[in-house]
């Protein structure tokens, strides 16, 4: 068939990102301690960027006002009541979110993800490689496992991050991942996993080899406790069976919790972005945490430079020139800069709005019942900014209540239609789930079928399908794996 080359044209519609609305999009993203660091390198990397005070008593003056944006209103409000008693709680609470502000970070724990960055540190690899590997870690879930295909990633990679590598290149990096402490770290799945550990130098046992058999070709019989068939095709007697049986459930199922069990008593540092107080009356109030974030300004001398050089001779020296070149280009940096920090604070506190305004009922009464469905399309559209801008403000975020503390995505889940038609999130699925395995008969557990039956009993019509999802969600095994 003779072959010709055709011209076609095509029309297509794309949108472009302004170099503004990217920095704001990196911006957002930043948690409360990122964005003090941020902000801090700014101030280094241009002179024209100063702190907003004019001596150290205005500083902290500013400092104990700015942070919670009380000052003396609030104590002026506390002072008109006699006793403690007499105060409403909902000004004692604002004083009390005063008092602790300063204290409330989560004791720093020594996270999975530095200590295989720190062994990254260990490999002879090129800049392009760490960039690959330190990719691979930030993409595993909280087990420990890489759920996205290598495709994706390469995807991610040269998108979002101007990083090209193919799947080769991928799989050799997440290979030399594997090597890395706790064992197991990056499978792809569980069978994997314990392969991993199986397989590595330092594993030694006399039943290894039996053990790698049967993970790789008894896989199924194996996760469903079937040792009789195991134990009849490998031609195994009852003891060694055993023997099998104790060598692999004595290995780690989820390395990536490895580090978490062992430092339970000491969370990750954590500084709650926004605060939310609700009154007695319902009334419910949103900060903004500025934390040690500094006010800036435009620096004074710098603005005198080029508002003379403006209004002078312009017959000037070379050297005043260059001076004032270098002046006003510093300026625009730093007006562009503070205006860019403006437009954070903006967008954070309405997309935090939206979701207090969305999830009312639980912000009043803190009851996880309550919590209806919702997506981040759902806030985007309300707040007026575009989805990855909500979900760059979602991620990593925290926000602190009177009951405690909570991440933003917290907030966020998938709902369905009850039986009444009352709109229900998954959560409540999966909360009424747990209910119902945790009260059954341990000697004879429910199968999904007939969870699902109750749970549709209960008025939550959902699939077989779908509470075995849900079930493998929670952490829970099969019916045959719950028998006692």
């Amino acid at each position: 068939m003779k072959q010709k080359n055709i011209l076609t044209q095509t029309q297509m519609q794309t949108q472009q990102l302004s170099a503004m609305q990217l920095a704001l999009a990196q911006m957002v993203e930043l948690p409360l301690a990122q964005f003090a660091e941020r902000i801090e390198c700014e101030m280094m990397d241009n002179a024209a960027l100063e702190e907003n005070y004019q001596n150290d008593e205005d500083k902290a003056l500013e400092k104990a006002d700015d942070d919670w944006g009380y000052g003396d209103d609030l104590d002026l409000a506390i002072g008109d009541y006699r006793s403690d008693d007499d105060i409403p709680s909902y000004l004692q609470d604002r004083a009390e979110y005063g008092r602790e502000e300063r204290e409330y970070v989560m004791v720093a724990a020594h996270s999975l993800y530095d200590d295989l960055k720190e062994q990254i540190g260990e490999q002879d690899l090129t800049p392009h490689e760490v960039q690959l590997l330190e990719y691979l870690i930030g993409s595993l879930d909280d087990g420990g496992f890489l759920r996205k295909d290598l495709e994706s990633l390469c995807d991610e990679l040269a998108i979002y991050h101007n990083i090209y590598t193919d799947q080769d290149e991928l799989a050799r990096m997440l290979a030399i991942l594997h090597t890395f402490e706790p064992r197991g770290i990056g499978a792809r799945d569980l069978q994997e996993c314990l392969l991993i550990q199986l397989h590595h130098p330092d594993y030694h046992s006399s039943w290894q080899e039996q053990s790698i058999q049967v993970v790789e070709k008894y896989f199924k019989q194996f996760m469903a406790k079937r040792w009789d068939r195991i134990a009849e095709r490998m031609q195994l007697s009852e003891d060694e069976a055993k023997h099998i049986q104790q060598e692999l459930t004595h290995l780690n199922p989820s390395p990536g919790r490895a580090l978490d069990d062992d430092d339970m008593q000491s969370a990750a540092a954590v500084t709650p972005d926004f605060f939310v107080m609700t009154s007695d009356d319902g009334d419910i109030d949103i900060q903004l945490n500025h934390g040690d974030v500094p006010q800036l300004r435009v620096s004074r001398s710098f603005q005198d430079i080029v508002r003379n050089y403006s209004a002078g001779n312009k017959n000037t020296s070379r050297q005043e020139k260059e001076g004032y070149i270098y002046a006003r280009q510093k300026v625009e940096s730093a007006q562009n800069f503070i205006n860019l920090i403006e437009r954070r604070q903006q967008t954070l506190l309405a997309v935090m709005h939206s979701i207090v305004e969305l999830q009312r009922p639980f912000f009043l009464d803190e009851d996880e019942n309550l919590l209806r469905p919702l997506t981040i399309k759902e806030v985007a559209e309300r707040t007026g900014v575009d989805k990855s801008t909500a979900s760059r403000v979602v991620g990593g975020k925290y926000v602190q209540t009177r009951y405690g503390l909570y991440p933003l995505k917290f907030f966020f889940s998938t709902g369905f239609v009850s039986a009444e038609g009352e709109e229900l999130s998954a959560r409540q699925i999966k909360t009424t789930l747990t209910e119902i395995i945790d009260a059954e008969d341990k000697a004879a557990p429910l199968g999904d079928e007939i969870l699902a039956q109750m749970l549709k009993e209960r008025g939550l019509p959902v699939a077989r399908r779908t509470v075995s999802k849900y079930r493998e969600q929670l952490g829970i095994p099969v019916a045959r794996l719950r028998k006692a």
